[in-house]
Protein backbone atom coordinates (compact mmCIF):
# COMPACT_ATOMS: atom_id res chain seq x y z
CA UNK A 1 0.00 0.00 0.00
CA UNK A 2 1.50 3.59 -1.14
CA UNK A 3 0.13 6.56 0.68
CA UNK A 4 0.64 9.99 -0.29
CA UNK A 5 -0.77 12.68 1.52
CA UNK A 6 -2.27 15.77 -0.06
CA UNK A 7 -2.36 18.31 1.63
CA UNK A 8 -0.32 19.34 5.03
CA UNK A 9 -3.55 19.46 7.01
CA UNK A 10 -5.85 16.87 5.82
CA UNK A 11 -6.66 14.08 3.56
CA UNK A 12 -4.17 11.39 1.55
CA UNK A 13 -4.93 9.12 -1.42
CA UNK A 14 -3.86 5.52 -1.26
CA UNK A 15 -3.26 2.95 -3.77
CA UNK A 16 -2.22 -0.62 -3.90
CA UNK A 17 -5.48 -1.68 -1.97
CA UNK A 18 -8.78 -2.84 -3.12
CA UNK A 19 -11.62 -2.50 -0.45
CA UNK A 20 -13.35 -5.75 -1.20
CA UNK A 21 -9.86 -7.35 -0.04
CA UNK A 22 -8.99 -5.11 2.85
CA UNK A 23 -13.10 -6.15 4.34
CA UNK A 24 -11.42 -9.25 4.88
CA UNK A 25 -8.27 -8.88 6.13
CA UNK A 26 -7.83 -7.55 9.13
CA UNK A 27 -4.58 -6.27 9.22
CA UNK A 28 -5.16 -4.02 6.09
CA UNK A 29 -8.20 -2.66 7.64
CA UNK A 30 -6.25 -1.83 11.13
CA UNK A 31 -3.89 -0.28 8.87
CA UNK A 32 -6.30 1.73 6.77
CA UNK A 33 -8.34 2.53 10.36
CA UNK A 34 -5.04 4.21 11.82
CA UNK A 35 -4.94 6.52 8.55
CA UNK A 36 -8.19 7.70 8.84
CA UNK A 37 -7.14 8.83 12.32
CA UNK A 38 -4.34 10.93 11.20
CA UNK A 39 -5.55 11.94 7.80
CA UNK A 40 -8.99 12.44 8.67
CA UNK A 41 -10.12 11.31 5.09
CA UNK A 42 -8.62 8.92 2.25
CA UNK A 43 -8.64 8.65 -1.00
CA UNK A 44 -8.98 5.57 -2.92
CA UNK A 45 -9.24 5.44 -7.23
CA UNK A 46 -10.37 2.59 -9.45
CA UNK A 47 -12.49 0.95 -6.70
CA UNK A 48 -14.32 -1.32 -8.91
CA UNK A 49 -16.25 -3.28 -6.37
CA UNK A 50 -19.77 -4.54 -5.67
CA UNK A 51 -22.68 -2.30 -3.69
CA UNK A 52 -22.10 -5.82 -1.34
CA UNK A 53 -18.41 -5.18 -1.03
CA UNK A 54 -19.27 -1.74 -0.67
CA UNK A 55 -21.41 -2.08 2.67
CA UNK A 56 -19.34 -4.82 3.97
CA UNK A 57 -16.21 -2.71 4.19
CA UNK A 58 -17.84 -0.19 5.95
CA UNK A 59 -19.83 -2.76 8.29
CA UNK A 60 -15.98 -3.30 9.48
CA UNK A 61 -16.19 0.11 11.22
CA UNK A 62 -19.92 -0.47 12.42
CA UNK A 63 -23.75 -0.54 11.53
CA UNK A 64 -24.87 1.33 8.99
CA UNK A 65 -27.83 3.68 9.01
CA UNK A 66 -30.59 5.27 6.40
CA UNK A 67 -31.39 8.99 5.85
CA UNK A 68 -35.04 9.70 5.79
CA UNK A 69 -34.86 12.00 2.86
CA UNK A 70 -32.07 10.29 0.55
CA UNK A 71 -33.21 6.89 -0.38
CA UNK A 72 -31.19 3.68 0.17
CA UNK A 73 -30.65 0.37 -2.40
CA UNK A 74 -33.81 -1.83 -1.47
CA UNK A 75 -31.44 -4.85 -1.46
CA UNK A 76 -28.48 -3.53 0.91
CA UNK A 77 -29.84 -1.10 3.45
CA UNK A 78 -27.92 1.62 4.94
CA UNK A 79 -26.09 2.31 1.00
CA UNK A 80 -27.69 5.79 0.68
CA UNK A 81 -27.94 6.79 -3.08
CA UNK A 82 -27.73 10.18 -3.77
CA UNK A 83 -28.23 10.53 -7.17
CA UNK A 84 -28.40 14.15 -8.83
CA UNK A 85 -29.55 13.97 -12.47
CA UNK A 86 -33.49 15.05 -12.83
CA UNK A 87 -33.45 18.58 -11.23
CA UNK A 88 -30.84 21.03 -9.22
CA UNK A 89 -30.86 20.36 -5.18
CA UNK A 90 -28.71 22.77 -3.33
CA UNK A 91 -28.55 20.58 0.17
CA UNK A 92 -24.85 19.81 0.09
CA UNK A 93 -23.04 22.74 -1.56
CA UNK A 94 -22.59 23.93 2.44
CA UNK A 95 -20.13 23.01 4.53
CA UNK A 96 -21.40 20.09 7.18
CA UNK A 97 -20.73 17.57 9.15
CA UNK A 98 -22.81 14.67 8.01
CA UNK A 99 -26.34 13.84 10.55
CA UNK A 100 -25.23 16.48 13.27
CA UNK A 101 -29.07 16.55 13.40
CA UNK A 102 -29.00 13.47 14.96
CA UNK A 103 -28.04 12.35 18.63
CA UNK A 104 -25.56 9.91 17.34
CA UNK A 105 -24.41 11.37 14.21
CA UNK A 106 -22.33 9.17 11.66
CA UNK A 107 -18.81 8.36 13.39
CA UNK A 108 -17.37 8.15 9.22
CA UNK A 109 -18.82 7.67 6.15
CA UNK A 110 -17.72 5.77 2.73
CA UNK A 111 -18.93 7.24 -0.68
CA UNK A 112 -18.15 5.96 -3.70
CA UNK A 113 -19.13 7.65 -7.14
CA UNK A 114 -20.99 5.97 -9.95
CA UNK A 115 -21.23 8.14 -12.70
CA UNK A 116 -20.03 11.96 -12.67
CA UNK A 117 -19.50 14.87 -14.90
CA UNK A 118 -16.58 15.14 -16.94
CA UNK A 119 -15.48 18.22 -15.27
CA UNK A 120 -17.03 20.04 -11.40
CA UNK A 121 -18.90 18.19 -9.08
CA UNK A 122 -15.72 18.11 -6.67
CA UNK A 123 -15.76 17.37 -2.81
CA UNK A 124 -13.56 19.46 -0.13
CA UNK A 125 -13.25 17.63 3.44
CA UNK A 126 -12.56 20.53 6.20
CA UNK A 127 -10.27 19.62 9.33
CA UNK A 128 -12.01 20.67 12.00
CA UNK A 129 -9.49 19.88 14.71
CA UNK A 130 -7.27 22.03 13.12
CA UNK A 131 -9.85 24.69 12.75
CA UNK A 132 -10.39 24.79 16.42
CA UNK A 133 -6.45 24.74 17.31
CA UNK A 134 -6.11 27.72 15.51
CA UNK A 135 -9.01 29.76 16.79
CA UNK A 136 -7.49 32.62 19.11
CA UNK A 137 -7.56 32.19 22.53
CA UNK A 138 -10.10 34.63 23.91
CA UNK A 139 -12.83 32.98 21.23
CA UNK A 140 -11.60 29.55 23.07
CA UNK A 141 -12.31 30.76 25.78
CA UNK A 142 -15.54 32.20 25.78
CA UNK A 143 -17.19 29.49 23.86
CA UNK A 144 -15.96 26.54 26.25
CA UNK A 145 -19.13 25.13 27.88
CA UNK A 146 -21.47 26.78 25.10
CA UNK A 147 -24.34 24.02 23.53
CA UNK A 148 -25.61 24.25 20.03
CA UNK A 149 -29.16 23.29 18.53
CA UNK A 150 -28.80 21.42 15.36
CA UNK A 151 -31.57 20.42 12.84
CA UNK A 152 -32.85 18.62 9.89
CA UNK A 153 -36.34 21.13 9.49
CA UNK A 154 -34.24 24.15 8.84
CA UNK A 155 -32.38 22.30 5.86
CA UNK A 156 -33.74 19.29 4.33
CA UNK A 157 -37.17 20.07 4.73
CA UNK A 158 -37.49 23.82 3.88
CA UNK A 159 -38.27 22.68 0.23
CA UNK A 160 -41.16 20.47 1.78
CA UNK A 161 -44.78 21.55 2.51
CA UNK A 162 -45.47 22.89 6.06
CA UNK A 163 -47.20 19.17 6.68
CA UNK A 164 -44.13 17.12 6.20
CA UNK A 165 -41.78 19.40 7.43
CA UNK A 166 -43.47 19.27 10.48
CA UNK A 167 -43.98 15.46 9.85
CA UNK A 168 -40.09 15.42 9.30
CA UNK A 169 -39.61 17.96 12.86
CA UNK A 170 -41.39 15.04 14.59
CA UNK A 171 -39.41 12.41 13.63
CA UNK A 172 -35.92 14.17 14.07
CA UNK A 173 -36.19 16.93 16.69
CA UNK A 174 -33.65 19.76 17.15
CA UNK A 175 -30.89 17.92 19.28
CA UNK A 176 -28.33 20.13 21.55
CA UNK A 177 -23.85 19.17 21.00
CA UNK A 178 -21.05 21.11 22.58
CA UNK A 179 -19.54 23.63 20.55
CA UNK A 180 -16.09 22.20 21.19
CA UNK A 181 -16.38 18.02 21.24
CA UNK A 182 -13.74 16.13 22.08
CA UNK A 183 -12.94 13.26 19.56
CA UNK A 184 -12.83 9.66 21.40
CA UNK A 185 -10.17 8.19 19.92
CA UNK A 186 -7.70 10.92 19.44
CA UNK A 187 -8.41 13.07 22.58
CA UNK A 188 -8.24 16.16 19.78
CA UNK A 189 -10.55 19.04 20.31
CA UNK A 190 -12.96 19.35 17.40
CA UNK A 191 -14.92 22.79 16.15
CA UNK A 192 -18.30 20.93 16.09
CA UNK A 193 -20.54 24.02 14.76
CA UNK A 194 -22.09 23.74 11.40
CA UNK A 195 -25.06 24.41 7.93
CA UNK A 196 -27.19 22.37 10.68
CA UNK A 197 -26.22 24.47 13.59
CA UNK A 198 -29.20 27.01 14.06
CA UNK A 199 -28.57 28.51 17.45
CA UNK A 200 -26.88 28.38 21.15
CA UNK A 201 -28.73 26.94 23.57
CA UNK A 202 -26.90 28.16 26.88
CA UNK A 203 -25.59 31.83 25.54
CA UNK A 204 -27.77 33.74 27.42
CA UNK A 205 -26.05 33.72 30.83
CA UNK A 206 -25.24 37.14 32.68
CA UNK A 207 -21.66 36.39 31.49
CA UNK A 208 -22.63 36.73 28.33
CA UNK A 209 -25.48 39.19 27.78
CA UNK A 210 -25.44 42.83 29.70
CA UNK A 211 -29.07 43.80 28.02
CA UNK A 212 -31.20 42.04 25.64
CA UNK A 213 -29.56 43.52 22.64
CA UNK A 214 -26.35 41.35 23.38
CA UNK A 215 -29.05 38.46 22.40
CA UNK A 216 -29.32 37.38 19.38
CA UNK A 217 -26.27 40.25 17.57
CA UNK A 218 -24.04 38.46 20.40
CA UNK A 219 -24.90 34.98 20.03
CA UNK A 220 -25.84 34.93 16.18
CA UNK A 221 -22.25 36.81 15.06
CA UNK A 222 -20.28 34.44 17.04
CA UNK A 223 -21.89 31.52 15.18
CA UNK A 224 -21.70 32.97 11.87
CA UNK A 225 -18.06 33.05 12.62
CA UNK A 226 -17.40 29.86 14.13
CA UNK A 227 -19.01 27.93 11.18
CA UNK A 228 -17.23 30.22 8.59
CA UNK A 229 -14.10 29.00 9.49
CA UNK A 230 -14.67 25.81 7.83
CA UNK A 231 -14.56 28.06 4.66
CA UNK A 232 -10.59 28.60 5.14
CA UNK A 233 -8.60 26.78 2.87
CA UNK A 234 -5.98 25.83 4.60
CA UNK A 235 -7.83 23.55 6.49
CA UNK A 236 -9.25 21.99 3.73
CA UNK A 237 -8.54 18.90 0.55
CA UNK A 238 -10.24 19.05 -2.38
CA UNK A 239 -10.98 16.10 -4.76
CA UNK A 240 -12.05 15.41 -7.77
CA UNK A 241 -14.04 12.81 -8.60
CA UNK A 242 -14.02 9.88 -11.33
CA UNK A 243 -16.03 6.89 -11.52
CA UNK A 244 -15.00 3.78 -9.04
CA UNK A 245 -13.37 6.41 -6.61
CA UNK A 246 -13.62 6.45 -3.03
CA UNK A 247 -13.75 8.95 -0.45
CA UNK A 248 -13.17 7.25 3.58
CA UNK A 249 -13.74 10.10 5.86
CA UNK A 250 -13.74 10.56 9.94
CA UNK A 251 -17.28 12.53 10.35
CA UNK A 252 -16.25 13.61 14.27
CA UNK A 253 -13.56 15.72 13.20
CA UNK A 254 -14.55 17.18 9.80
CA UNK A 255 -17.09 19.00 7.71
CA UNK A 256 -17.31 18.71 3.70
CA UNK A 257 -19.16 20.66 0.76
CA UNK A 258 -20.53 19.19 -2.26
CA UNK A 259 -19.39 22.06 -4.72
CA UNK A 260 -22.46 22.41 -6.99
CA UNK A 261 -21.00 23.15 -10.36
CA UNK A 262 -22.18 20.55 -12.66
CA UNK A 263 -25.54 21.16 -13.34
CA UNK A 264 -27.29 19.95 -15.38
CA UNK A 265 -24.88 16.94 -15.86
CA UNK A 266 -25.58 14.08 -14.12
CA UNK A 267 -23.67 12.91 -10.54
CA UNK A 268 -24.59 9.75 -8.77
CA UNK A 269 -22.87 8.68 -5.84
CA UNK A 270 -23.35 5.74 -3.35
CA UNK A 271 -22.60 6.48 0.24
CA UNK A 272 -22.75 4.22 3.45
CA UNK A 273 -22.89 6.11 7.12
CA UNK A 274 -21.86 4.59 10.20
CA UNK A 275 -23.45 5.21 12.84
CA UNK A 276 -21.56 6.84 15.55
CA UNK A 277 -21.60 7.76 19.29
CA UNK A 278 -22.77 10.99 21.03
CA UNK A 279 -20.77 14.05 20.94
CA UNK A 280 -18.95 14.96 24.75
Amino acid sequence: MHVEPLTCTIGAEISGVNLADAARNNALLAEIKALLLKHKVLFLRDQDISRADHVAFARRFGELEDHPVAGSDPDHPGLVQIYRSDKRENYENSYHTDGSWRETPPMGCVLRCIECPPVGGDTIWVNMAAAYENLPEEIKERIAGLRAKHGIEHSFGAAMSAENRAKLAAQYPMVEHPVVRTHPETGEKVLYVCGFSTHFANFHTPENVRYGQDKTPGASHLLNYLISQAAIPEYQVRFRWRPNSVAIWDNRCTQHYAVQDYWPAPRKMERAAIIGDKPF
